[in-house]
């Protein structure tokens, strides 16, 4: 078994979370104030009064058992290997803390990005869950004081005329009746003092985890916000491979028409080339249609990303933009302070820490005081010294033998704290790799961009040709087909690529933290003076604000009902 050493401080006491010192006379003014209200209450002889002096004592130079929190170090490069063509960010170049879409200068993005935060569910929950974290740091903030219990009985007796004879008398004498009314109010109080700090480990515990819960509330709005982003640029992309496909079927009626017309006059045009010309009409409007689905999709799910039933969202056509903005991206050492599920790990950490202590504190004696006044009498508000009975007392309970469950519960807090560490590392390698995977999407997606677009512009020359070839009759309509064809794929592939190229730019923001910064969690001293005697639970932000209707339009009037 290792040997744990109380890491003891000078006297001290907390107060709101704060470790004050106190002046000898301060303490000798408490000391003396405590030993009265037990004089004057309890009577108590002088060798009580001796006892709680000396117990109280304790209780200020208490030491706190277990290890101190230090951050453990995680794995961390110089430099990006994907960060070519990349301009290192300086603090002035940070995204907006809250307001990263700003950058892709979208009044609609604009609008419905911040309804994430007001009325998304997901988010709500993991806000609710906060204010759970902090109501548990209270809990544990209420064992630091002392319990106390009061209460009232009243209790009417009567008492026959024989039932106070002695049963050896000969001849029993019958007594009168009597009634008697007693009534006893007892006040109870008690004390778990906090000597080797168990319970303030477990403040400290519960702060960080509340720490952490507020790290994943961060966390939750960026994911929302990010799947958000993602499903409006895949919706704006379904947009513009709509005005693509209309367009091409446009383009395939009217070379429908001239082929029609040639097969008419009968030019060498064959039967089969007019059915050929019209397939390519029908797959085109077929595979629009399947569009038309995928962006219904889209458009529901940004309904119930913003909390709102898809009925009541209607997102206004638009294409998808030709270019991202840039986006600076700091040094990998910032990462670790600008991601909210990093810290939350690191928190978490802390947290296991604080429970290591919490556990080594149960090797030693559990030291409490307790207290008792009890008036007693035949009115009914006997509250007067001559009708009382008062006692106090102390107790140090050390557990002997428990067949091996202390330190079994040592080492589980150990084992807890080393895999918190591990989680810690494996964020933050994740991190790394989220960041890396999107420099480099962005890079190569950028290069094909440009290639796609030179595809396509060569096509269209090619499409041009053939096409007026084909009406002078020196090429096959087979050849104005095949180039049709590949024309509609580059100009697909082209948007697909400018697609990828906008959910790799949202991926980047969300793995560089989307403006995010460790300054916005929570201390622990503030958390740690929420402490309050009554319930307080802070309001939620109406989920019912309004959109603009010029950028979300309304959806289309339901038909008439069919006449019966």
């Amino acid at each position: 078994m290792d040997r744990i050493v109380p890491q003891c401080c000078t006297p001290s006491l907390r107060i709101g979370g704060l470790r004050q010192r106190v002046p000898d006379s301060a303490r000798l003014r408490a000391s003396m104030h405590r030993g009265g209200w037990v004089r004057h209450d309890f009577h108590s002889s002088a060798q009580a009064s001796t006892l709680a002096l000396a117990i109280f004592g304790l209780t200020l130079t208490s030491c706190a058992i277990g290890p101190n929190y230090s951050r453990e170090p995680a794995p961390v490069p110089t430099q990006y290997k994907e960060l070519r063509g990349w301009k290192v960010a300086h603090p002035s170049d940070e995204v907006d803390r809250g307001d990263w879409w700003n950058a892709y200068r979208d009044r609609a993005l604009d609008t419905l990005l911040p309804q994430v935060e007001v009325s998304n569910q997901t988010v709500a929950a993991a806000a609710a869950a906060y204010e759970q974290a902090r109501a548990v740091i209270r809990e544990a903030q209420a064992a630091l004081f002392p319990t106390a219990t009061a209460s009232y009985t009243a209790t009417r007796t009567r008492t026959g005329g024989l039932a106070g004879t002695t049963g050896g008398s000969a001849v029993g004498v019958a007594l009168p009746t009597r009634y008697t009314t007693q009534y006893d109010a007892p006040i109870n109080g008690t004390w778990d003092l906090d000597v080797w700090g168990r319970l303030r480990r477990q403040v400290e515990a519960n702060t960080a985890a509340a720490q952490a819960s507020a790290a994943d509330l961060d966390n939750a709005k960026l994911s929302a916000q990010a799947q958000l982003a993602t499903a409006y640029f895949n919706l704006r992309a379904a947009d513009s491979l709509i005005a693509l496909l209309e367009s091409t079927i446009a383009e395939y009626k009217k070379t429908y028409e001239i082929v029609n017309n040639q097969f008419k006059a009968g030019f060498s045009v064959t039967a089969g080339d007019v059915a050929t010309a019209d397939a390519q009409i029908a797959t085109t409007e077929a595979q629009l249609f399947s569009t038309r689905v995928q962006r219904a999709q889209f458009e529901h799910a940004i309904a119930i990303l913003i909390g709102r039933p898809p009925a009541e969202v209607t997102v206004a056509s638009h294409n998808l933009a030709g270019r991202i903005p840039r986006i600076p991206v700091s040094v990998p050492s910032a990462l670790l302070e600008r991601r909210p599920d990093i810290a939350a790990s690191e928190r978490t950490m802390q947290q296991e820490n604080a429970l290591i202590g919490a556990a080594e504190a149960a090797w030693f004696p559990d030291v409490s005081l307790s207290a008792m006044i009890q008036y007693i009498g035949p009115i009914p508000l006997p509250f007067s010294a001559a009708r009382s009975i008062g006692s106090i007392g102390a107790s140090a309970t050390q557990t002997l033998f428990n067949g091996g469950l202390t330190a079994a519960q040592v080492d589980a807090a150990r084992a807890g704290y080393w895999q918190s560490v591990a989680n810690y590392r494996q964020t933050v390698l994740t991190a790394f790799q989220q960041v890396e995977d999107e420099l480099a999407a962005i890079h190569y997606l950028s290069l094909q961009l440009e290639q796609e677009r030179r595809a396509v512009a060569d096509e269209r020359k090619a499409v041009d040709t053939f096409l007026n070839q084909f009406r002078a009759g020196t090429v096959a309509f087979t050849t104005v087909v095949v180039a049709e064809v590949q024309l509609l794929a580059d100009e697909e592939a082209e948007l697909t690529a400018r697609q990828n190229l906008f959910l790799a730019s949202v991926s980047l923001i969300e793995a560089l933290g989307g403006g995010w910064d460790t300054a916005l969690l929570p201390t622990q001293t503030e958390l740690q003076k929420d402490f309050t005697l009554l319930p307080q639970l802070e309001s939620q932000p109406s989920p019912n604000s309004t959109i603009p209707t010029d950028v979300l339009v309304p959806p289309p009037p339901a038909p008439p009902p069919a006449a019966q």
